[in-house]
């Protein structure tokens, strides 16, 4: 790991929740960061063709970068960073914040994925677990109990009500969308978003919005434009949820997309795209930011 120079604070004392001895290499300059300004990292706002969120600063040559997410407040931008061919212990749960007017980065948990977090920005979600804030730490990670911890589940998306929305990793992917409420203490039995949710294999990773009016996530089907696309369905006036649509050519390629997340603002799609030359082994993976506009714009019409 390259030396970080004096004049950037880390806020690994502040945040660290295990130790994270992994082998991630930096790729960018810590100059780079203590010199950004402005909201979004101090990037460039882009329009409807989506670009690579904060090159040299979040996506760094040789890494994967995944999972992307700001969080509630916008001072908080979290995602996974691992060197490229190296097995998912080597994940780096990573956090790039302003803090003391400037951004800083730092590394906070080794081996996690699928990571989420809450409307509140208290809870940090993995898999069938999850971390609270505690002050200016996080807890150790605690079970999410029944009837979640028997569930093989990859990526869970939380409301403010306490209800989640997540998928079920099977061997043929094609477990649909499912949802569980909170309802008087305890957690319902899981049920199904729809039949639209479970077509063709591998619908994950699911963002919901906070009000509930759409859903966004992954999916390999046909029609489809790469190994994986994203795909939207918004929820009608009587509760139902429409189709599913695909977000089209300017979101989709050739490659997979993946891991929706829509900023707490409301302002911009963030997902991740695998492309390029294989590198160890494995295609560079990086976060892309798009004008959440596509999202309006896609909902059926009356």
């Amino acid at each position: 790991m390259k030396r970080f120079s004096s004049s950037i604070i880390l806020l690994s004392a502040f945040f660290v929740v295990s130790c994270a001895t992994s082998k991630t290499v930096d790729s960018h300059s810590q100059d780079d960061i203590s010199v950004l300004e402005g909201p979004y990292l101090g990037q460039e706002p882009p329009g409807s063709i989506p670009e690579v969120f904060a090159p040299g600063i979040v996506n760094t040559k040789d890494n994967r970068e995944i999972e992307g997410m700001f969080a509630p407040g916008m001072n908080e931008f979290y995602f996974i960073r691992r060197p490229l061919g190296e097995e998912s212990e080597s994940n780096v749960l990573t956090v790039i914040e302003y803090k003391n007017s400037q951004w800083q980065e730092a590394h906070l948990k080794q081996g996690v994925s699928e990571g989420s977090i809450s409307p509140d920005g208290m809870r940090f979600y993995f898999k069938t677990e999850y971390m609270e804030r505690t002050g200016a730490s996080w807890s150790e990670l605690k079970s999410l109990g029944a009837p979640f911890k028997d569930i093989d589940i990859m990526r869970l998306s939380a409301l403010s009500n306490g209800t989640y929305y997540f998928d079920t990793f099977t061997p043929e992917l094609d477990t649909p969308l499912r949802y569980s409420r909170l309802i008087d203490g305890k957690y319902e039995q899981p049920q199904s978003l729809g039949p639209q949710f479970g077509i063709g294999t591998y619908n994950a990773h699911p963002f919901i919005a906070p009000d509930e009016s759409y859903i966004i996530w992954d999916s390999r089907r046909e029609g489809g434009y790469g190994t994986s696309d994203l795909y939207i369905s918004h929820r009608a006036t009587d509760g139902s949820w429409g189709p599913a649509i695909n977000l089209g050519d300017k979101i989709n390629t050739t490659e997979a997309e993946n891991y929706p997340s829509v900023s707490p603002d409301g302002k911009f799609l963030f997902f991740d795209r695998r492309s390029g030359e294989r590198i160890n082994g494995e295609k560079q993976v990086d976060i892309y930011w798009v004008d959440a506009k596509i999202i309006e714009n896609l909902k059926p019409k009356p």
